[in-house]
């Protein structure tokens, strides 16, 4: 149950025993914060109304405290507090019903009050005693008169004060719950604020424009300067040579509303840059309302080292083609003067070439998203069709491998492509190839199929180069292959896990 849920205590009831102990009473009584309502209207008004319905000239809603009764509201009465000493509602909260008083002169509990036997000259009192929720007295609604009276309260008048104090109490219960809803709230907020100053990312948000409106403290902390407020004034943080670019950026996800993106330097307090990724996202897909929230994340060292190994992969890549076309050289030396060995050193130096052109494509990749396979395929297969003439097709679905699986596809496909250039469709005029990828579930599917060539029939044995691609698919890339053959040429399909081919 929340405190918005609460009723307050019900008429006729005591207040509790526990908060009768003036120490607790006071310690909870101070978390209500009900000084906020000295001179609230709503009350003034109900002090108004109780005065008239009593036909007395005065009336109030008291708080008593320590020392003191704070009058919260009050009608015909100049005083704002009186000592508690002399409090009468100081009696009345601790009851459990109304209070009345006709004459204070012959009441023992009062005659000697200040309030009794001074200038206010207070005889008639009746209060209507304030209890919290949780049975805390706070105080009363009061009605006084400086004549005394022979009789009490008519029923209406008793009924309507009672109604007026449950009016009373329901409007403490409300300022309560209010005061207690804006704590929680800033102190949510300071939780919030602590967290945002406290993470290593600069933090912002800003309003449709964009107007930029909020940036945690880590920004003035690395620029050492005050925060943005529109998209111009960012080109003191963001290098010369990268601003325009990632300005068209934002701008194109801001008249799109969607996730935006981007790689820049961001200069720091000492005029050094380094750079940062830049992440941004609406609250909404409504390009003219949605408010942005944004991150920008120190790289600089994965960057640094992500451009020093693609520095280092560039050079490698060079020397290992370097290595492929020494291997190339001397075979074609050792093969030149014997025309035995010739015909399998050509083989084999097709073969090598193959792989150099897997091997290059590997080292090309982005090692967090892959290769392309279509792209992959389409290098592989050049050499055995001009693009022109679409001997070789390559189609489907894009899907992604990694660097160790370029090599064993390179074998595969070259072992496909040089036995359709000896037996199949590539070894006639008008003869193609088509390799469909397609993705399905966790693997990809890889069908190569020839159409226009001489008929095709299983070979009596396998040769060494269909022994190895049959064990490369199953072994290195834990798929499967199922070949076909027919009267247009060989179907042949490669299933491979998508996992294995990702590595």
């Amino acid at each position: 149950m929340t405190l918005l849920d609460k009723q307050p205590w019900p008429l006729d009831t005591p207040p509790a025993q526990e908060f009768c102990d003036e120490e607790n009473r006071l310690r909870l009584l101070a978390s209500f914060g009900l000084g906020a309502l000295e001179g609230d209207p709503e009350l003034d008004r109900i002090a108004r109304f109780a005065a008239h319905l009593c036909e007395a000239p005065s009336a109030a809603i008291s708080l008593v405290e320590e020392k003191r009764q704070l009058f919260l509201a009050r009608e015909g009465i100049d005083l704002s507090e009186t000592p508690r000493s002399t409090s009468f509602c100081a009696h009345t909260m601790l009851g459990s019903d109304i209070l009345e008083v006709l004459d204070a002169t012959h009441d023992e509990r009062f005659a000697s009050f200040a309030l009794v036997t001074g200038e206010q000259h207070l005889r008639y009192y009746v209060g209507v005693p304030l209890i919290s929720s949780e049975g805390v007295p706070i105080g009363a609604l009061c009605v006084n008169d400086t004549a005394p009276r022979t009789s009490g309260l008519t029923e209406l008048q008793s009924e309507g004060l009672l109604t007026l104090a449950e009016a009373v109490k329901r409007r403490i219960e409300t300022h309560r719950s209010s005061t207690l809803a804006t704590a929680e709230l800033k102190a949510s907020a300071d939780r919030l604020q602590f967290m945002l100053d406290s993470v290593p990312d600069i933090a912002w948000s800003a309003a449709p424009g964009p107007e930029f409106d909020y940036f945690n403290a880590r920004f003035t902390e690395v620029t050492g300067l005050p925060p943005r407020r529109n998209v111009d004034d960012w080109r003191e943080v963001i290098h010369p040579e990268d601003f325009d670019a990632s300005l068209e950026k934002f701008s194109q996800a801001m008249s799109t509303a969607t996730f935006f993106e981007d790689e820049w330097r961001l200069r720091l307090a000492d005029g050094s840059y380094r750079w940062v990724i830049s992440r941004a996202v609406p609250s909404s897909d409504n390009p003219e309302t949605a408010r942005w929230f944004g991150t920008l994340t120190d790289i600089d060292e994965r960057y640094r080292i992500s451009e020093e190994r693609k520095l280092l992969a560039g050079e490698l890549a060079h020397r290992i083609k370097n290595v492929f076309s020494v291997v190339v050289s001397l075979i074609h030396l050792t093969a030149r003067n014997d025309e035995v060995v010739k015909a399998y050193a050509s083989e084999l130096t097709d073969t090598i070439k193959a792989l150099s052109r897997a091997q290059e494509a590997a080292v090309r990749i982005d090692t967090t998203s892959g290769g392309n396979l279509l792209d992959l395929l389409e290098l592989l297969t050049a050499p055995y069709g001009p693009r022109e003439g679409s001997s070789v097709k390559v189609s489907g679905d894009r899907v992604s491998f990694g660097p160790r699986s370029a090599t064993p596809i390179a074998l595969v496909f070259h072992e496909l492509a040089t036995n359709s250039t000896k037996y199949g469709a590539l070894s006639v005029a008008g003869g193609r190839v088509e390799i469909v990828i397609t993705l399905k579930a966790d693997t990809a599917l890889l069908v190569w199929e020839e159409k226009g060539g001489p008929p095709a029939s299983p070979p009596e044995r396998l040769g060494f180069g269909s022994r190895l691609m049959v064990l490369t698919i199953e072994n290195q890339l834990g798929g499967s292959l199922r070949q076909d053959w027919h009267d247009a040429g060989l179907r042949a399909e490669i299933a491979i896990p998508l996992e294995r081919l990702a590595q």
